[in-house]
Order: structure tokens, then C-alpha cells, then sequence
């Protein structure tokens, strides 16, 4: 089984592909064309252009989360996909704010729904795994397990005139079995680096991690997690860890230093094939 991992849309970009914050990532797959998040704007499609990317053959969107950054370019992508199957979880429709309580800024989904439904998009919201075969699932809702991975406090939704503390329930990933083990691609991995892996060996009955890919949102990550994600990493026998946008320079560079030959930086323009 060939698997074909093309980074659309990241925070930096390879020579010649446009960069912008967010996230879209391409997967051929087992007779599938998976597009996982679909960055902030314009970038995801220009790249795929650039690439010579179809995107008309896109079969299934998965959205990560509910986060503009990663479903701001559903209009443009849809344009150029027509009908397809949208797979995400319920709570990305809910109103999504970042910054302190009394000053927030809106960072959910930037469209109306009917417009996207309009453009071709037929939402498939569950809190559970969707399996897309019989070897690529999506993880649908992962449980906090670790004891040291946590949200940001700073992220919000709003519940009727107030704001609550967003519990992420909508952060899920894709997890591909392969021959070698698992391929896990994160949008931000707002629950947790460690949790996500964890959640997907048991959900695909999978241990061995190959490769791992995407956003591990440790911005602000304290040393102790830092070490104890590395830790765990190699713990894991990680075979190759891709970050992406959300991981932060700092962390990136720590996790660089601690993996080693593991570690690489997924760019927009950047190709795996396994």
C-alpha cells in the first residue's frame, strides 16, 4: 500500500509555494484522496495548483477542529471539489473564540454552514471514529489520559451570553495502518501529542508508531512537557515526527536536538511517501 502525504498550506513554505498560518495536508491512501483541513484562506488551493495537485479529486474533507486556520479555505477548496463528504466532529460549528474572557477575538469557522452545504459540502458531524477503510480512521474524540497535556486556557466558546473554557472536543486526527505501523496526521493536537497516539494504538489495535505528522501545539508548552513529550515520543519508538504550524519554534527545536534523525519540519510543499 503506497501512501502520499503533500503538505498544502503551513506557516512556511518550501521555494515557490505561498505560506500562511494554518494547515491542509493532502493524503492519497488506499484508493482514497483525503484532505485533511484546509488552512486559513487562499494558500491550500494555489499550493495544489502549484503542485499539480487536483483537488476535484478530493473524495472525504476531515476537519480537525473547528478553528479558521484550518477550515478558512473550505470556500475556495470546495469550489474546485464540488460535492464531497465533509467529516468532522459536531462541536466545530460552535462559536470559537481566542484571548482573555473579557477580550476575545473570533476564531471559529468564518463561513455559514448553508453557504458551504451550497458549494457542494455534505457534512458528516460524529463524536466517534469514522473508519474511511479498513485501514484509515479518524479518531473522532480523544481522551485526556496524561497527566501533563492540557488546553490553553486562552481558547473559548461561547454558551449563550457567556464565554466557557473550550474543552477541544473536537480535535481529532487520521490515523493510516500500514505494514510498518501507523501514520498519525494532527491538525493542532489541541488534547495532547501523547494522548492522540495513545488514543489511535488503541482504537487501530496498532502499536508501532511509523510516522507522525502535522500541528503539536506546544507554543506554550512549559519545560517539564516538553521533556516528558520527548520522552514519551521516543518511549513510543516513533519512527519519523513531521511537525508543523502549532508546534512553535522553541519546541521544534528542542524535540530537533532530542530526536534526532526522527525529527523534520513539514513544510507547505513538503511530500512523504511511505
Amino acid at each position: 500500500m503506497g501512501i502520499n502525504i503533500t503538505t498544502l498550506t503551513e506557516n512556511t513554505a518550501n521555494f515557490g509555494f505561498l505560506a500562511e498560518w494554518g494547515l491542509s495536508i493532502f493524503v492519497q491512501v488506499d484508493g482514497a484522496n483525503i484532505l485533511f483541513d484546509t488552512g486559513l484562506g487562499i494558500s491550500a488551493v494555489h499550493n495544489a495548483h502549484v503542485l499539480g495537485v487536483d483537488l476535484s479529486s478530493v473524495d472525504r474533507i476531515v476537519l480537525s477542529h473547528g478553528h479558521s486556520d484550518h477550515t478558512g479555505g473550505l470556500r475556495e477548496i470546495l469550489r474546485e471539489t464540488g460535492k464531497v463528504e465533509v467529516i468532522a466532529h459536531p462541536d466545530v460549528w460552535k462559536p470559537k473564540y481566542a484571548g482573555s474572557v473579557d477580550a476575545n477575538r473570533f476564531i471559529g469557522i468564518p463561513f455559514q454552514r448553508e453557504e458551504l452545504e451550497s458549494l457542494g459540502a455534505s457534512f458528516n458531524l460524529t463524536r466517534d471514529a469514522v473508519w474511511i477503510s479498513d485501514k484509515i480512521v479518524t479518531t473522532g474524540e480523544i481522551p485526556m489520559l496524561t497527566d501533563y497535556e492540557e488546553i490553553d486556557p486562552i481558547l473559548w466558546v461561547r454558551e449563550d451570553d457567556h464565554m466557557v473554557p473550550d474543552p477541544l472536543a473536537d480535535d481529532l486526527a487520521l490515523a493510516i495502518k500500514t505494514e510498518e505501523g501507523l501514520v498519525v496526521i494532527l491538525g493542532c493536537g489541541h488534547r495532547g501529542v501523547i494522548n492522540t497516539l495513545i488514543h489511535a494504538r488503541n482504537l487501530t489495535q496498532e502499536n508501532r508508531i511509523n510516522t507522525v505528522i502535522g500541528g503539536i501545539h506546544l507554543f506554550y508548552a512549559s519545560e517539564e512537557r516538553l521533556v516528558r513529550t520527548a520522552a514519551d515520543l521516543k518511549e513510543m519508538g516513533i519512527g519519523r515526527l513531521g511537525v508543523s504550524h502549532c508546534t512553535g519554534f522553541h519546541a521544534s527545536a528542542w524535540l530537533a536536538q532530542e530526536l534526532g534523525e526522527m525529527f523534520f519540519l513539514n513544510n507547505a510543499g513538503t511530500r512523504v511517501s511511505l
